[in-house]
């Protein structure tokens, strides 16, 4: 990809709205040793050295995008609890907007707190609500988007199963978005996964086409004819496949057409793949919105998500280190 699209790609992206609605969740990092067993049980004692918070999920998508330079709307369902504090406040901090952000007292906030030990991972513990969102707070969430819809060209459907994105709200962010001529990308996850009907982006892995189809791939044509017909019944314009180390598989329908191309990774090192998805989502909606096709917007990603790998932890892409790798 030449400069000068890089250039116009950046320049355009910059400050446009994007909307983020999904699962919001908080990754918590506790750090610390074990250099004793209990004499209350035969268990190990952790002396904890440290806390450190993370946004995850839609939160993450929602701060890739500001890191990208982009100007994300994040609408989510937080409990009226400490993590639901916690969260909000580091949302804050990270200068982003918590206006679309609804409290519910009904459910505990997503927060998947992980153990960690002189490097070794001992244990996480979740705190979470799976059960479906009431329709009081699907109304919030449809009034939230009512609100920015004649601002943004794009909504980000990001759904990790937690209970936000319901079928009857799906629906009908998509009638809304069809009205407004906004543009529909969709991270997915195995319950509502045909419910997501003529968007524009739909980016599963190859796990999710398989647990969707309930069978395993038995060979790249066999994988190529599932997301063939995912294709077709969702009717989608584009299936981004992403599949980890050997890159991604681009799906677009041109005039009634299927055409297929693919991306390679370029990952060099691979630390942590944790967050990889959400940067992938969030890089092809900023890509977009700069004015990308779908392919190398998929192109851009895939570099972005080779940075974010490298790291430690669920960490968002920054625009200048993306834009320094691109004209490298």
């Amino acid at each position: 990809m030449d400069r000068k699209k890089i250039d116009s790609i950046f320049k355009n992206a910059a400050g446009k709205r994007i909307c983020v609605i999904g699962d919001i969740m908080l990754d918590r990092y506790m750090f610390g040793n074990v250099s004793r067993i209990s004499p209350e049980a035969p268990v190990q004692v952790f002396d904890l050295k440290d806390t450190m918070n993370r946004l995850g999920g839609a939160a993450n998508v929602s701060l890739n995008i500001k890191s990208l330079g982009a100007e994300p709307f994040l609408i989510g369902v937080v409990g009226n609890d400490g993590m639901g504090k916690i969260l909000k406040g580091e949302l804050k901090r990270l200068k982003q907007d918590t206006s679309g952000i609804i409290t519910d007292p009904t459910r505990h906030t997503t927060c998947k707190t992980r153990v960690i030990s002189d490097s070794h991972h001992l244990i996480r513990i979740d705190s979470e609500s799976k059960i479906d969102i009431d329709k009081n707070v699907e109304t919030a969430i449809l009034k939230k988007l009512a609100g920015i819809s004649k601002k943004t060209g794009y909504i980000i459907l990001q759904d990790y199963n937690k209970g936000v994105l319901t079928k009857n709200l799906i629906s009908k962010v998509l009638t809304l978005a069809k009205k407004n001529k906004i543009k529909v990308l969709v991270d997915p996850k195995f319950e509502n996964f045909f419910e997501f009907r003529e968007t524009f982006l739909f980016k599963p892995n190859k796990k999710e086409i398989e647990d969707a189809f309930g069978r395993k791939s038995k060979s790249e044509e066999d994988l190529n004819d599932m997301v063939m017909s995912l294709t077709k019944k969702l009717k989608c314009s584009n299936v981004v496949l992403t599949l980890g180390e050997h890159g991604m598989r681009i799906y677009s329908r041109e005039k009634g057409r299927i055409t297929v191309s693919s991306v390679k990774t370029v990952a060099k090192k691979v630390a942590d793949v944790s967050g990889a998805g959400d940067t992938v989502i969030s890089t092809i909606a900023f890509c977009l919105a700069g004015g990308a096709g779908v392919r190398d917007a998929a192109f851009i990603s895939n570099i972005a998500a080779g940075i974010v790998v490298e790291e430690v932890g669920i960490v968002p892409v920054k625009g200048e280190k993306l834009y320094g790798k691109l004209i490298s």
